[in-house]
């Protein structure tokens, strides 16, 4: 064999062997990039359907001045003014105005709708002429004719009624800010729900 051959066939070898790394190393490296290209698409969220929940309801007596008093049932989020709309409506002598007709209505609540008479009774009426004060339908003044109640008190009483729904036990004014158990003590004997 001559010299020359055999540089040439060592040569083609190298260069055969040479491609084949190329190759190999180009497949890998093919492979990591279409990896990165997989990993780099957006994933697809699908939704599957939710069931829905049947509508909450809330359960409210309605009494006093309306057409026809009872147990109602009613949509969560109803007010007190369908609540008494449920009942019928109101009677020809009814004070509705006594009530805050926007506020929403609670679970188990009972809402009173009160004549013209007894609004103007539970108004006038002060502990000191005997008369006990109503939480759910005293106006500031009636509030502010207790002894230690300011109108500061006073309208802080009946901010907590309209935020939380009637009082429905005379220990609730306990919640009011402002009011411990002293003056929770010295009040109960003054009030009525």
């Amino acid at each position: 064999m001559a010299v020359g051959d055999a540089r040439g066939d060592d040569a083609r070898w190298r260069l055969g062997a040479g491609a084949a790394v190329l190759l190999v190393l180009g497949a890998v490296a093919g492979g990591v990039a279409q990896r990165m290209v997989a990993d780099a698409q957006p994933a697809v969220v699908v939704a599957t359907p939710v069931a829905t929940a049947s509508v909450a309801e809330v359960v409210v007596d309605v009494q006093g001045a309306v057409a026809q008093p009872g147990v109602y049932r009613l949509p969560a989020g109803s007010r007190v003014l369908d609540a008494i709309a449920r009942a019928g409506g109101t009677v020809a002598e009814a004070a509705p105005g006594a009530l805050n007709l926007a506020r929403p209505v609670v679970d188990g609540e009972q809402v009173l709708v009160p004549t013209e008479a007894e609004q103007a009774e539970a108004a006038t009426a002060s502990p000191e002429e005997g008369g006990l004060v109503s939480l759910n339908r005293a106006d500031q003044a009636a509030f502010e004719a207790l002894p230690r109640v300011g109108p500061a008190l006073a309208l802080a009483i009946i901010a907590h009624r309209d935020e939380h729904g009637p009082f429905t036990d005379i220990a609730q004014l306990d919640d009011v800010p402002g009011i411990g158990p002293a003056l929770l003590a010295s009040l109960t004997p003054l009030v009525t729900l």
